[in-house]
């Protein structure tokens, strides 16, 4: 499967070009590798994801082509969570 359909499917991710974009930009590594939204993904791959200031670290655990809601985080496993802080302005700005 696709790694943007994956995250979409998945709903780690709302909406497929959402999910392209991030990974054009490198917020996406597969394996620790960069990966580009055509990358194939494979049940035990890992994932991770840069949202903002959290990286979201997730390891695949069923491929389904469409998941209901409540079926979508049974395809993944949170490995790690990690939040980055910001820094510190000396200004206050």
């Amino acid at each position: 499967m696709r790694l943007d359909k994956f995250l979409k499917v998945s709903r780690l991710i709302k909406r497929r070009t959402v999910a392209k974009d991030v990974s054009d930009q490198g917020r996406v590594l597969l394996n620790g590798k960069e990966a580009k939204p055509s990358a194939t993904v494979k049940v035990g791959d890992e994932l991770d994801v840069q949202f903002g200031q959290r990286t979201l670290t997730v390891r695949i655990e069923r491929l389904t082509d469409s998941s209901r809601k409540e079926d979508a985080a049974e395809m993944y496993t949170v490995l790690k969570e990690e939040y980055r802080k910001r820094e510190e302005d000396p200004f206050g700005l």
